[in-house]
């Protein structure tokens, strides 16, 4: 990234909609969605993992959000600095991914593609079953992580933009 640029950010949603609480990431996308017009790529995501490797290619900061299980109360929400720590598998276990969002990033940290920022937020879900939806501690938990993320997404720019006039 030259001087000028404004640092690429990539949040991502993952799961799936039609099985309840596993749709947190797609709803927590589609709301940041509204407040980020522009500036932030915002993409929602199956999980598979090559595509999300793909999916975060060239960026600096990513933001990905999905539901985990991993025993702790419904809504319950995980922050993981992926680029400082290994990402639990058994979080992702429930989820409807046969090539988890945990095993992608170990992937990518294998094959020296991590962005120079990955944030991985997980929302403790409940319900799993097929239907549309969220349990309500999830959707009050989306409601806090869409507030995080568009926080760390002003910080993240903030931080260019400091570091950008200190080098003019």
């Amino acid at each position: 990234m030259t001087a000028g640029q404004q640092p690429s950010i990539v949040i991502i949603g993952v799961g799936n909609e039609y099985r309840s609480d596993d749709g947190a990431g797609i709803a927590v996308a589609r709301r940041l969605r509204a407040l980020f017009p522009t500036g932030v790529t915002i993409l929602e995501e199956s999980g598979e993992g090559a595509a999300l490797i793909e999916a975060w290619q060239g960026a600096t900061w990513v933001m990905l959000v999905d539901a985990v299980r991993s025993g702790a109360s419904p809504g319950t929400i995980h922050r993981l600095d992926a680029r400082a720590t290994s990402v639990p598998t058994g979080f992702f276990h429930y989820s409807t991914h046969a090539f988890s969002v945990a095993e992608a990033v170990e992937l990518a940290r294998s094959l020296d593609q991590l962005p120079p920022h990955l944030i991985v937020y997980g929302i403790e879900g409940e319900n799993f079953a097929a239907g549309v939806g969220l349990s309500p501690a999830v959707e009050q938990a989306v409601e806090t992580v869409v507030e995080r993320l568009a926080e760390e997404v002003r910080a993240a720019v903030a931080r260019h933009n400091s570091l950008r006039s200190q080098s003019q």
